[in-house]
């Protein structure tokens, strides 16, 4: 493995072959540090590094062997399809994830109206618009610079979207919708995790509720009638160990067709029911 100080004068390829991450991670910082696609990382494999660019190249390796999720040093991540800015401000968007817009996609009727609460950078309401745009989306956050980005994102992705700053349902007054979609805080308080990977990176209060892991997800249940059309439907996403808590909250919430959802990885990810009406 090559330091990265020795980069200057090297070939794209050599580069490729010698830097100090995986190969994947050494394609997408090349090609960001020297503002090429992949394509041209191709084509121009024989180029040799200027000093300039090798010393941009070797803060990027620096920041990502520290530790620093690629997401945010490309200030990027790709979700349902669409690219989506994303800052230390905002959880970075899972692929995980698109199983709450797919099942929300198939639930929204036409014309409908779909909440989507705790959107950090908007990545379910911007998905769901850009799917669907004949449908009302309107999302919430209690960040305000969440909101910044993910209405930076709404315009990128050429969608509207009703953004507004709320605690939950705080700032709604009676307004009714057809789905409730929320991705929230559900890792539980002093879980390991935390202190792991990307995840030391990102927003703490986009990931606990600093208690159980359950607190949100009951106050998005305990509130969801009051905003719910008859029939609507509440879709969460949660932890790998909440499935059955959650389903349960749903029960006892007088919520029908209580069921969840397994992603790509067979993990009960998503729960949800329906108001009965």
């Amino acid at each position: 493995m090559a330091p990265t100080s020795s980069f200057a004068g090297c070939s794209l390829a050599t580069v490729l072959k010698s830097a100090p991450l995986d190969a994947l991670e050494n394609r997408i910082l090349l090609c960001h540090a020297l503002r090429l696609t992949r394509v041209q990382l191709i084509t121009q494999s024989e180029r040799r590094l200027e000093q300039a660019e090798a010393d941009a190249l070797a803060a990027l390796f620096a920041r990502r062997l520290r530790g620093e999720p690629i997401a945010y040093i490309v200030g990027a991540r790709e979700f349902f399809g669409l690219e989506f800015r994303v800052t230390p401000d905002v959880l970075i968007p899972r692929p995980d994830t698109e199983l709450l817009v797919e099942l929300a996609l198939e639930r929204l009727p036409p014309r409908a109206r779909l909440l989507d609460m705790g959107t950090g950078s908007g990545a379910i309401a911007v998905a769901v618009a850009h799917a669907r745009p004949d449908a009302v989306v309107t999302a919430l956050d209690a960040s305000a610079a969440a909101l910044e980005v993910a209405r930076g994102n709404a315009l990128a992705n050429g969608v509207r979207v009703d953004f507004r700053l709320s605690d939950w349902y705080q700032a709604l007054q009676g307004a009714r919708y057809d789905v409730i979609a929320s991705n929230p805080p559900y890792i539980v308080e002093g879980d390991p995790h935390l202190a792991q990977g990307d995840l030391r990176f990102e927003p703490i209060d986009a990931l606990t509720d600093h208690g159980d892991g359950l607190s949100d997800l009951h106050a998005i249940i305990d509130g969801a009638a009051a905003h719910l059309e008859n029939g609507g439907w509440l879709l969460m996403e949660h932890g790998y160990d909440q499935a059955a808590a959650v389903r349960a909250l749903l029960q006892g919430s007088g919520f029908s067709d209580v069921q969840s959802w397994r992603d790509l990885a067979g993990i009960e990810r998503v729960s949800g029911g329906r108001l009965a009406s």
